[in-house]
Parts: C-alpha cells; sequence; structure tokens
C-alpha cells in the first residue's frame, strides 16, 4: 500500500517526558519513517507551543488547537449527550475542521489513533487503514476509581468506565487492529467485547542511550545521608498520589526503624496538596517538577514504584532499569515487563513485604548493584524502541521494511 498517514493523538507527543507522550513520541518517529505524516493533536497549555517547532520539523502538516474547555463544561456537555467527560473534553472544531480538510486533500491510507478520545475524529465513512491504540483500558481504570470513592465522584467515576467501556468496544470493532501496552491489557479488553476484529499488543520500549547511567552524573543533593529512595512521575495522577502516599505512610517508617536516615524522593510535575502535605513528613521531600529525572535515578539507592492501580507498561519502572537501579515495585508495577523478581527487579506485594525487601536489599549492596546490572541489560535486549516497533509497518498496510525520509 501507498499513500500518507494520519495521525491523532490527545497530547502534543514533544517532549516525550511522561508516559504516554513518550509512546506517542517514538510511535510518530516510527510512522514518520514509513510514509509522509500529517499530524493533528491538542495543546495543554502555553509551554507545549515552544515545543511545536519540534512536531513541524517531522510531520508533513500538523494542527494543533489549544485545548481549553473548563472541566465544568465539558461535564455539561457530556451529560447532554449521554457521553464520557473524556471525549468532551478533547473536542475541537478546530480540529475536527481540519481532519476533514487534510483527508480531502491529501492521499490518506491509515490513520493511527493515539488514545480513545481521538476515536471522535475519524470520520464515520471512512473505509481505510485505521489503527487505534488505546495503550490501556481506561473504562477498568474508571471502574477501579469508582470502588475507592464514595458520593458523587464515586458516581462520575462509575459513569465514566460505564460509558467509556461502550467507546472502547465500538473503536474496536471499526479498527482493523486494536492495540494495547501490554499482554494483559490486551486480554482484558477481549474479556469485556465480542465484536472486535483483531485485539493485540504493542508493549513500551525504552530508550537505552539516552537513560544511560554512565552518561549521568548522580545529584549531588543525594551524594551523601540516605539511604535514598526515588519515586518519579506525573504527581497529579490519581495512581500516582496514592502511590507516593502509600510508600511515605505505610513503608517508610518501617524502614526507617533500620535506617533512620533513609529518604523518600518524589520526582514530578505537578504535585497537589495531598502530595505535597507528604513533604511535611520525617524524611520525604517533594521536589515537584525538575529538568531531568536521570540524576535522580542515577543517585538512587533502591528506586520503587508502590502503585495499587496500573494500567500496562509503567515507563517509571523501565527507566529506573535501563539506569542500571534496583527497582522495588508492586505486582501492579511490574505488569507488561518479562522482568525476574529477584533477578531484574524486586517484587512486593503488600506493605510488608515491600519493607521487608527493602531492608533486605539495604544491607545487600552487591545485591542490589547485581540486580541494577541484570536489568540494564534485560531492557537493552528486550525493551528497545526499535525492536517494539518493527512490525509497525506491517499493522500500517505499508510493505515490511518500508522507510523513507522523515518529513
Amino acid at each position: 500500500m501507498s499513500g500518507e498517514i494520519l495521525f491523532l493523538a490527545h497530547r502534543l507527543p514533544f517532549p516525550p517526558d511522561r508516559g504516554d507522550k513518550i509512546r506517542s513520541h517514538h510511535v510518530l518517529k516510527a510512522l514518520a519513517a514509513i510514509a509522509p505524516v500529517h499530524v493533528g493533536c491538542l495543546a495543554e497549555d502555553a509551554s507545549d507551543f515552544t515545543h511545536e517547532h519540534e512536531l513541524a520539523a517531522l510531520a508533513a502538516s500538523h494542527a494543533m488547537p489549544r485545548r481549553s474547555k473548563p472541566v465544568s463544561l465539558a461535564g455539561v456537555e457530556a451529560l447532554i449527550r449521554r457521553e464520557p467527560v473524556s471525549l468532551a473534553a478533547f473536542r475541537s472544531q478546530a480540529l475536527h475542521d481540519w481532519v476533514r480538510k487534510t483527508m480531502a486533500e491529501r492521499n490518506i491510507s491509515a490513520i493511527y489513533v493515539f488514545s480513545g478520545q481521538m476515536g471522535q475524529y475519524v470520520p464515520a465513512e471512512w473505509r481505510g487503514r485505521l489503527i487505534v491504540d488505546l495503550v490501556d483500558v481506561d473504562s477498568a481504570k474508571f471502574e477501579a476509581y469508582a470502588l475507592d470513592r464514595s458520593g458523587p465522584r464515586g458516581w462520575i467515576d462509575a459513569r465514566e468506565g460505564r460509558l467509556l467501556r461502550g467507546v472502547e468496544e465500538a473503536l474496536a470493532a471499526h479498527a482493523d487492529a486494536t492495540l494495547l501496552v501490554s499482554e494483559a491489557e490486551a486480554g482484558l479488553l477481549r474479556e469485556r467485547t465480542t465484536r472486535a476484529r483483531d485485539i493485540r499488543a504493542l508493549g513500551n520500549g525504552i530508550d537505552c542511550d539516552f537513560f544511560d547511567p554512565a552518561a549521568t552524573r548522580p545529584h549531588p543533593d543525594l551524594a551523601s545521608g540516605g539511604p535514598h529512595f526515588v519515586f518519579t512521575g506525573q504527581m497529579d495522577y490519581a495512581p500516582n498520589i496514592a502511590a507516593v502516599a502509600r510508600f511515605a505512610q505505610g513503608i517508610l517508617p518501617r524502614i526507617r526503624k533500620a535506617h533512620p536516615l533513609a529518604e523518600f524522593h518524589i520526582v514530578g510535575r505537578a504535585p497537589t496538596a495531598e502530595v505535597s502535605r507528604l513533604g511535611e513528613r520525617d524524611g520525604v521531600t517533594v521536589w515537584g517538577a525538575v529538568p531531568d529525572v536521570r540524576p535522580f535515578l542515577a543517585a538512587a539507592t533502591i528506586v520503587t514504584a508502590p502503585l495499587t492501580i496500573a494500567r500496562g507498561v509503567q515507563n517509571k519502572v523501565l527507566e529506573a532499569m535501563a539506569m542500571a537501579r534496583c527497582v522495588l515495585v508492586s505486582p501492579e508495577a511490574a505488569t507488561g515487563i518479562d522482568a525476574k523478581h529477584g533477578a531484574q527487579f524486586v517484587i512486593g506485594d503488600t506493605d510488608h513485604a515491600l519493607a521487608t525487601h527493602a531492608l533486605h536489599l539495604l544491607d545487600r549492596p552487591a545485591e542490589r548493584e547485581a540486580i541494577g546490572a541484570a536489568a540494564r541489560s534485560f531492557v537493552q535486549s528486550q525493551m528497545s524502541w526499535p525492536a517494539m516497533l518493527a512490525d509497525l509497518p506491517a499493522l500500517m498496510g505499508f510493505p515490511t521494511g518500508a522507510a523513507r525520509d522523515a518529513a
């Protein structure tokens, strides 16, 4: 098949500094190596426009209107239209118009939809190749939120989960292939729909040249004292908030009984008030946004990810493994990473287990180093982005091995 590609993403894929943007960034680069790519996405704030030139350098054409609809307005619109709030929140007439114009003027032969919110931009009459990358089963995530919340917020999350499930099922029925970030997520979607044509896993990769401990100087503020535990992630994201609260309140105090100077570093943009208050606890530092997480990872005694709700592969875990750190994770955070407990990372399912593993590892620095070295070797050989995206040309309907210079 010849022709051009339309790529639709809910966020600008630059810079690749958070989970969904890392995946969309690498997928977009791989698509641009196959055929000219036209990119429609939404800007979240003014800082996105400072990176628009990076998108312009890669895309044959692009549109990036500002997503400025207040959540309250999106909620009202969603109630009236009986649709998920996340669809209303990401609806832009300017982007709809650009998609129609691009498809009328260019030889679009395949569409790649990144995230379920963007399926609304695919014209109903489209009969060409359609790939939908849901990444995670978002409906299941909202269902899990609803179980943990009561009152109006619980009702909102339950409604969102129920309606998103219908959207996911409709997209999977229409798409030539529906992609999820792990086989576990793919299996979950298969259980929730009977109409899908093809559901498969397309795992996340890791850029081991960028996340290279040999090329990173450890953060000087973590050079003494400790031991230092580090968590990285977007800190207004509910699963991350729950994870750091769990470690600060339920795990760190157990560790500090044996290691009174142990410190927990929460590294990531947009910490909520709840996260910021954790910084008032002994041994906890909330760093907020930092220009580069690698120095914190390089300086960590142990990197931790005690997530209780996790959908798909955790980039934060892959990044720490690539940095040759010993990573202490919950079973949820280990999902989709085919590494072995005790060899390339360490898994604990309860607060007691995680604290016990941490104390064991703190007393055995040689074992920590061996696990970190094995972790980097594992992701280098098994989870590079080129390896993960090798089948993308065929998936998009282009000849295997198809390649071109980036537009």
